[in-house]
This record gives structure tokens, sequence and C-alpha cells, in this order.
């Protein structure tokens, strides 16, 4: 990987960009400090006399890039939380530090001198700063270049205790790159296992409370409906008037149905939810309660899809059929669920009465919300009807694609019926 991908490698909003933002962060802030005490230290070496002839600071030159690393010192510590550009100036003026050091290493005994050691502690913040091969480059390329400057000085001559120096300082850098890179790595496997864990655990924490729910709703809500729908049962056979056995039987004809979709609703807690099933299952028991006969068929294969997106479908079957049921006095519905080329395709196809449909959905609440369902997961909902024609509603959604909006929509209250589908 290349040096600039390195550096926009920061733009990440994922966690573990986050992570690497803020462990950058912090190791720039220590670097910072670390040069104030470099900095201290060169005050002295300018403020005494033999120190500053010891290395070679005693022109205003010196006073100048002394000023001049106090300020993009200053400036490296301002901006290291601002992603790419901090890193690419604490990378630049790391390098600056690097060709100060070279000199006062060159002008104190080259490879004697006592200031060499301090190569070391820059190729650590190097290594911990940016653990990649091309940007540990500068600090190894200082030992060549200061053996290089020491051969062409007059006077000096490279023996071979200057040989061992190189070679014992190079062994020295690689073997620091070498331990900071293998616990730099061991550390973001760690970090990696313990962020998977965490959400392994909140997942199963969230399944568990699922099926704490569910088992309190299926044990309540469920019990309670039961019992409805057994004492209206029994109010039936007791009853003698016809209105009243109707309103009895429109009774149990609801609580079956509310137990039906709080079945649906466990299944959808318990992570169980299947589409297809209960599709079918909807349209036997809608043609059974309503004597309009619905055919329903899949074609393609469905994959594994989010919970929410299923279940906006299926509440569109039921938006669908219930318009039905109100309002087209239709005898036959076809229903066909679809998958082909990473789309999910529900029709619902009636041949009853129709309506004049203009395109806008104003007053017709229940397909307002069909198309609010559709946008969230960046679908739509088509609708063709006419007098006399039938009505086709369409719902159609891409499944490769994350919703919209983090939100469900809202679902819209019906101000009283209307005489069109709503």
């Amino acid at each position: 990987m290349d040096l600039t991908r390195w550096f926009r490698a920061d733009l990440s909003a994922s966690p573990e960009g986050g992570w690497r933002r803020q462990r950058f962060v912090t190791r720039a802030r220590t670097l910072f400090y670390a040069r104030l005490a470099f900095l201290f230290i060169g005050l002295g070496i300018l403020a005494i006399p033999r120190w500053a002839a010891s290395f070679g600071a005693q022109s205003p030159v010196a006073f100048g890039v002394y000023f001049a690393m106090i300020a993009y010192s200053v400036a490296c510590y301002l901006v290291v939380e601002r992603g790419p550009l901090g890193k690419a100036l604490t990378f630049f003026t790391l390098c600056l530090d690097l060709l100060v050091l070279v000199y006062m290493i060159s002008f104190s005994g080259g490879l004697k001198s006592p200031v060499l050691p301090t190569q070391v502690v820059y190729t650590i913040f190097f290594a911990l700063l940016f653990p990649n091969p091309l940007s540990i480059l500068p600090p190894l390329l200082t030992l060549p270049i200061v053996a290089k400057i020491d051969t062409e000085i007059p006077g000096r001559v490279l023996e071979l205790e200057d040989v061992f120096l190189l070679i014992w300082y190079s062994a020295v850098n690689f073997i620091v790159v070498y331990v900071i890179v293998y616990l730099n790595e061991r550390e973001e496997s760690q970090h990696n296992q313990i962020v998977s864990l965490e959400k392994e655990l909140g997942h199963l924490a969230v399944m568990e409370e699922r099926a704490r729910l569910s088992r309190e709703i299926h044990d309540g809500l469920g019990a309670s409906l039961s019992s409805l729908i057994i004492q209206s049962e029994y109010l039936h056979t007791l009853a003698k008037e016809p209105e009243l056995k109707n309103e009895i039987r429109e009774l149990k004809e609801v609580a079956e149905e509310s137990i039906d979709e709080l079945r649906r609703s466990i299944s959808m807690m318990r992570d169980d939810f299947e589409l297809v099933p209960a599709l079918e299952d909807y349209c036997a028991n809608f043609g059974q309660r309503t004597g309009i006969q619905v055919e329903f068929r899949m074609t393609g294969r469905l994959p594994r899809l989010d919970g929410e997106l299923l279940l906006a479908a299926f509440r569109v079957l039921q938006e669908s059929l219930t318009n039905v049921r109100k309002h087209a006095q239709a005898k036959r519905v076809e229903v066909a669920l679809s998958h082909l080329e990473g789309r999910l395709r529900l029709s619902v196809q009636d041949d009853g009465r129709g309506f004049d449909f203009q395109g806008t959905l104003k007053g017709h609440y229940g397909l307002t919300n069909m198309r609010e369902r559709a946008r969230h997961y960046g679908g739509e909902v088509t609708i063709q009807s006419a007098q006399g024609q039938g009505c086709q509603v369409v719902f159609e959604i891409p499944t490769h694609k994350s919703p919209t909006d983090t939100s469900p929509p809202a679902p819209r209250a019906a101000e009283g019926r209307d005489a069109e589908p709503t």
C-alpha cells in the first residue's frame, strides 16, 4: 500500500477507522511532548557557547531553525485530529527533525557522535505512528547518509570501529521496527477480536430480550385472544338473532386475525420469519374468510433478506387485500412474488370494479403507506387501475441496498372510509 493511500485510510467512518484515528492521535501527542523535551535540550545547546560550538549552532541560522521547529511542533499538535492532514504534517515534520538530527550527528563526530542514539528514538516514533514499510524508510536511511557524510569530510576515515557501529545501530533499528510492527499487529488483532465479541454479545443480548418479550406476549396477550375466540364461539351457539350472530362471527374473525398477527410478530422477534409461507397462509386464510379466490405463485429463489424488508412486503399484501375486500367487489385475486436480478417484486391484481387512478395518492392513506415503505428501501410502488378493469398494485425493491433512512415509515391514520381504495 502506498503512503498516500495510507494517509487517506484515516477517513474511514467504520469503528475500525475510528479506533485507528484515536490511536494515532494519542501517539502523535506523545511525540509532541517528546519534542518539547528535545527542544528544551536544544535551548541549552544554543545558550551554552561550548555546546553550540560542538554542534555547529553558533550562527543565526541555528536560532531560525530552532524557532521553526517550535512552530511546526505546535502546528502538528493543533491539526493532529484532522485526519490525513494531521498524518501528512506529522510525517513531513518528522522528516525535518531527521534533517536537523543528521546535521548535528555529522557535525559532532559522525558515527562516533553522542547524539547518534537519538536516531533510534526517531525510528521508534516512525514505527509507532506509521507502521508501513515505506514510511519507516526515512529513519533507516539516516545511518548510511551519516556514514557517507563521514567519508566526505576531510580528516575523517571510516574505520573498522565505525563499520561495527553502523552494523550495530542498523541491527538495533531493524529489531525495533520488527518488535513494534509485530506488537502493532497483535494489538490490532486483539482489538478486532474484542470488537467481534462485543458485537456477538450485543446480538445475543438482543436475541435474548426478544425471546423474553415474545414469551411474555405469547403467554399474556396470546392467551387472552385465545380465550376471546373460545368465548365468542360459545356466545355464537347461544345467540338467536341473525344480526347478533353476525356480529359475534365478525368479532371472532377479528380475534383470529389478531392472533395470526401476534404469531407473525413473535416470529419476527425470534428472527425466524419466512415471507413465502406467511404470504401463502395469509392468502389462504383471506380466501376462506371472504370467499374471494386468491391464487399465489412464486418465481425465483428468495435469498436471506433483512426481516424488516420481508415484513414491509407482507404489509403491502395485507393492505392490498384489505382494499380488495372493502372496495373492489372482486371475485378473484392473483398474488405473484418474484426475486430476479436482485429485485424483490410483489404484484397483487384483482378483477374488481377498479377506480380512476390519476397518479395522485392524496387521501389514499393505505396506498401512501405502501409507497413510503418502498421508498424507505430504495424501491417503488406502481398502481394501475381503471373503472371496470380491476386494479394492480406492484411493490418492487432492490434486495442489495440498505434502507435510505434508519427509521421506519410512520403509518398514517385514515380519516373514515373512502369510496376508493385507501
